[in-house]
Formats: C-alpha cells, structure tokens, sequence
C-alpha cells in the first residue's frame, strides 16, 4: 500500500503522455490547412465545446487571444439560445468533442453551414463532427487515464495540447515576438519587462544633474545632492556629454586627495566618455548593463552626445522589473 497512489499516478501521467504522443504521428495536411486558414481570416476564431472539452476550449480561446489571434469561447448551449450571434461570415469556428458526437455541437451544424464559415473540429475522425467538418484534427485516444475509462482525462489532455502546437504554429507563421506578446499582457511580469523604455522611468529636464567642467566640487557635490541620483553629468564647454561624477567617484577622490578633492573643478575629476544609452533602450537591457558594470545609474543621450536624461536603479526596480 505505502506506493500504491504514487504508482496510480506514475500510470495516469504515462497514460497522457502516450496520448499526447500518439498526436504526431496523426498530424497531416489538415494541420498545415487549418493554421493557412485561421491566419487568413479577416474575421475571429470561435472556439465552442461541452463540459470538459468546453473548459479545454476556453484555455485553447486564451491562447490564441494572448498570441495574435482574436479568439472567443461560444457556449454550445447557449449558442442556440442567441449566441449565435456573435458569428459572423468571415469568423473560423473549432468545434471540440472527443467523441464527435456531442448533441450540444452537432445541433449547430446547421446554423454553421448557414453562416458558410469553415469549421475545423478536434475530434475522432470517424465521428459524425468529423463527416460535417472542412477540417479534422484528430484527436482521438486509445483509451482514458481512469481505471474506468470513461473520465475525461487522456483525451483533454490530447486535446489541449493540440491547441496549444495550433497556437505556437501560428505564432510562427505570424511572426509573433515578445515585444507583442507584452501587449496583450500589460500587467504581468513580462509586459513589464518589455513594455518599458529607459524614455518612460528616465529624470529628464531641471531634474537631470550637469556640471560644466570648470564648477568647483564644492559645487558639483551640491547639485548631486539635490538632485538625488547619486551622480551627475560633467559638460563639455560645447554642450556635449564630458564625464560622469558618481558618489562612489567622491569617496575615492577623498581617499586619494583628502581635503583638497574640494579645491578642483568638476573637469579633473570626471570620469570620461561614460556608458550612455539611446531613449528606445529596453528598461531590462538598461538593468542588465548596470548590473554588469556594477553602477546605479545610466545616461541617455541623442546621437549628439546631449543628455535626454538620467535612469537609475531604483526606478526600474520599482516598476518591478528585474
């Protein structure tokens, strides 16, 4: 008994992996054709489904909504109660059924042939879903996962997974990138990540810290305090970025000139030519640069060398980026 429920478990994940790769060897022409067919549309994917298959169907709806393809879960049921609707002549529908031979799906057979939309069903491809439908992706499993064999188990499974390969075919064929995939995805981690610019976290105008080369220290110590970014932009007598003046820069120079750092202009104690970056820069890319280089804070500037603004750490952190 002690691994009885550890061995039922090893024997269902097996179950669905066989189903899933049993998958590859199903797939055919009909594959290629319904990913040419869905990136033709000019209208959306309806995907419909009953019970488990519709819980599927919702997921696979999702997933291609979050990649580029519109996409929206019918109800079967409620579809003959006016939510056919939402179809229109140009929209592709997928229908799911293990069996095929859903009552739900098969009555909207009709109303589908009447809107003359192309309908691809993951279904058994001797079912009679499959005999109404343009195209047949085949589903089917050798059996369920479940000692009885009768609960939706192996079979969702094959299903979901031939949504999810439909959906990364059409990322492919779409050239769908990350940048697009943050999109649609404005509130999680990686919308963050690529969403933001340096131009959108960056301190820019009165509150960008510059020095011009000949400011005593004094002075340059001043403008990095009240400006709160722990460094600040050295100009050149032509208005082009000179150097850098980091809080680190000021520990060192006390270090190695004591009191007398204080006595020297901004111009010899700069460090020259320092990492700047164009305002289009991805905040992550800005973020990797600092760790890298181990520094807090990175210059933007145009392509004359003129400051854009300032980027710190902490304000790619507090965007939650990292």
């Amino acid at each position: 008994m002690k691994n009885r429920y550890r061995k039922i478990a090893a024997d269902v994940l097996k179950a669905e992996a066989d189903a899933i790769e049993a998958l590859i060897k199903k797939l055919d022409d009909n594959f290629e054709k319904a990913v040419d067919v869905i990136y033709n549309s000019k209208g959306r994917t309806v995907v419909t489904g009953m019970g488990k298959s519709g819980l599927i169907g919702k997921k696979i709806a999702a997933t291609l909504s979050s990649t580029g393809t519109p996409t929206f879960f019918l109800h079967p049921a409620e579809a003959g109660h006016g939510d056919l609707g939402m179809i229109t002549s140009n929209d592709i529908i997928i229908a799911l059924s293990n069996s095929g031979e859903t009552d739900e799906i098969l009555k909207l057979i009709p109303s589908i042939k009447m809107f003359k939309v192309t309908l691809i069903s993951m279904t058994s491809p001797s079912s009679s879903l499959a005999g109404f439908s343009d195209i047949v992706l085949d589903v089917s499993v050798k059996h369920e996962a479940c000692p009885m064999g009768v609960v939706p188990t192996s079979s969702t499974t094959a299903t979901l997974a031939m949504g999810d390969a439909l959906a990364v075919a059409l990322i492919e064929r779409r050239g769908f990138k990350e940048e697009d995939f943050a999109v649609y995805h404005p509130n999680g981690s990686l919308g963050k990540k690529l969403l933001f610019r340096v131009s959108d976290l960056m301190h820019k105008g009165m509150n960008i810290p510059t020095v011009k080369m000949d400011t005593p220290m004094t002075d340059t110590a001043i403008e990095m305090s009240s400006k709160r970014l722990g460094m600040t932009i050295v100009m050149s007598g032509s208005g082009e970025i000179s150097g850098i003046i980091t809080d680190g820069d000021l520990r060192r120079g006390i270090e190695k000139w004591g009191g007398k750092l204080f006595e020297m202009k901004a111009g010899e104690v700069q460090i020259k030519d320092p990492r700047m970056i164009p305002q289009d820069t991805l905040a992550t890319r800005a973020l990797a640069i600092m760790e890298d280089h181990s520094i807090t804070s990175l210059i933007i500037s145009d392509d004359n060398k003129s400051p854009l603004g300032v980027v710190h750490l902490h304000d790619i952190l507090r965007k939650g980026i990292s």
